[in-house]
C-alpha cells in the first residue's frame, strides 16, 4: 500500500469520469483517474456520436473521449489503467484495492464505473458493434434513416426502442423469444399498436450479417412454436432456420451497472446494482465522501451528455465536501 493519500480518486474513464476529472483537476485537487477494463466507457461502442453538443458535423466517439482525457490531463489529471476490485469504506481515507494488486487510499472517492449492455451472444457480434450493430436507439437511430431493422428484447427497454426508431426507420421488427413480452402495459399497448413495428414470436437471433465497411446487411434467425428457440436448437429441437435482410440491429436486454467492487459496502444500491444518491440534487451517497456520476446511478437516460453532466455534479460536491472537511480540521486545530 501507498503512503500517499490522494484528494480524489475517480472509477471509470467515460464521459461521467473524465468530466469529473476536469473539473476536479481544475480545482487543483489532482484527480487520479482508473480507466478500468473498457477506457472510454460504453461510448466507445459506437463510432460517430451526433448528439454532444458543440459538434455540428458529429465526433468520432474516440476523439471525443481521447480529447476530454487530455483536456483533464492538461489541468493535472493522471491515469492508471486498473479497476477497482474491492473497496474498504468503513473509515477515511478510504482504501481501494486495484486489479493490478495495488492498494490506494484517497480522502474523496468518484464511482463513475458506467453500466454494461448486455449481449445476446449472437455470430459476429463483437465485430459489428458500432457499424450497424448498437445499443443505443436514441445514440444510433439516425443513421438507419428507410432502413428495416431489428430490436432485440420484449421488456420496456425494448419497446422504447422500437418506438423510437420508427423515426428513422422504414419498418421495425421486435425480436422476443417468447410470445409475451415483459414489458409494462402500456409500453406493450404503444409499440403494439404502431404500425410501423412488427413483432416476430417465439423468435431468437443467431448471427448478424455484414462487415464494417458496408455494416449491417441481414440476420440469421431461429424460431419455433414454444418459445426459447435457440436453446431447443442446440438440443436438436424442432426449430425454424431463416435469413432476414435488415440494415440494423439493436440491443435491449438492459444493462448491468458496473458495482460489484460496491457489495460490501454501505453504498445504498437499487436490487439492480444501480448506485442510489441522497434526496435532492446531488451526487453524494449514503457514505460521507462518496460521489456518483453517470450510467452507474443512471438507469434511464444513460446518454453521453447526462453522464457529462452528472461527472461535473460530482466533483463540485467533492470539492466542497473537501472544503468542508479541510476548514473543519483548521477549527479543530485551532482549539487545541
Amino acid at each position: 500500500m501507498t503512503d500517499q493519500v490522494r484528494d480524489v480518486v475517480i472509477a471509470g474513464s467515460g464521459m461521467a469520469g473524465l468530466t469529473a476529472a476536469i473539473y476536479a483537476a481544475r480545482a487543483d485537487l489532482e484527480p487520479l483517474v482508473l480507466e478500468g477494463d473498457e477506457p472510454g466507457g460504453q461510448l466507445t461502442l459506437t463510432t460517430d456520436v451526433e448528439n454532444y453538443p458543440g459538434f455540428s458535423e458529429g465526433v468520432d466517439a474516440f476523439e471525443l473521449v481521447e480529447e476530454s482525457k487530455e483536456q483533464a490531463g492538461r489541468f493535472g489529471a493522471e491515469y492508471d489503467t486498473a479497476s477497482v476490485v474491492d473497496a474498504d469504506l468503513d473509515e477515511r481515507p478510504f482504501t481501494l484495492e486495484l486489479s493490478t494488486d495495488e492498494t490506494i487510499r484517497t480522502r474523496a472517492f468518484i464511482v463513475a464505473t458506467g453500466a454494461s449492455a448486455r449481449w445476446v451472444g449472437a455470430e459476429n457480434e463483437d465485430e459489428m458493434m458500432g457499424h450497424g450493430l448498437s445499443t443505443c436507439a436514441t445514440c444510433d437511430g439516425a443513421f438507419h434513416r428507410g432502413d428495416e431493422v431489428l430490436v432485440i428484447g420484449g421488456g420496456d427497454s425494448a419497446m422504447e426502442e422500437a418506438l423510437f426508431l420508427t423515426k428513422f426507420a422504414e419498418r421495425v421488427y421486435v425480436v422476443h423469444r417468447r410470445e409475451e413480452l415483459r414489458a409494462s402495459e402500456i409500453m406493450k399497448e404503444r409499440a403494439m399498436d404502431d404500425d410501423d413495428i412488427e413483432f416476430m414470436w417465439n423468435t431468437e437471433l443467431l448471427e448478424i450479417y455484414g462487415d464494417q465497411d458496408e455494416g449491417v446487411t441481414g440476420a440469421r434467425l431461429v424460431s419455433n412454436d414454444d418459445g426459447h428457440p435457440k436453446e431447443a436448437h442446440e438440443e436438436g429441437g424442432n426449430v425454424d432456420l431463416f435469413d432476414f435482410d435488415c440494415g440494423g440491429v439493436f440491443y435491449a436486454i438492459g444493462h448491468t451497472p458496473n458495482t460489484g467492487f460496491l457489495e460490501d459496502t454501505d453504498v445504498r444500491m437499487d436490487d439492480d446494482g444501480y448506485v442510489q444518491t441522497l434526496e435532492g440534487r446531488t451526487s453524494e451517497t449514503d457514505v460521507e465522501g462518496v460521489f456518483v456520476g453517470g450510467d452507474v446511478a443512471d438507469r434511464h437516460y444513460q446518454q453521453a451528455v447526462t453522464a457529462a453532466g452528472m461527472g461535473c455534479m460530482s466533483a463540485i460536491d467533492a470539492e466542497e465536501w473537501l472544503d468542508g472537511i479541510e476548514a473543519e480540521e483548521k477549527k479543530a486545530q485551532k482549539a487545541d
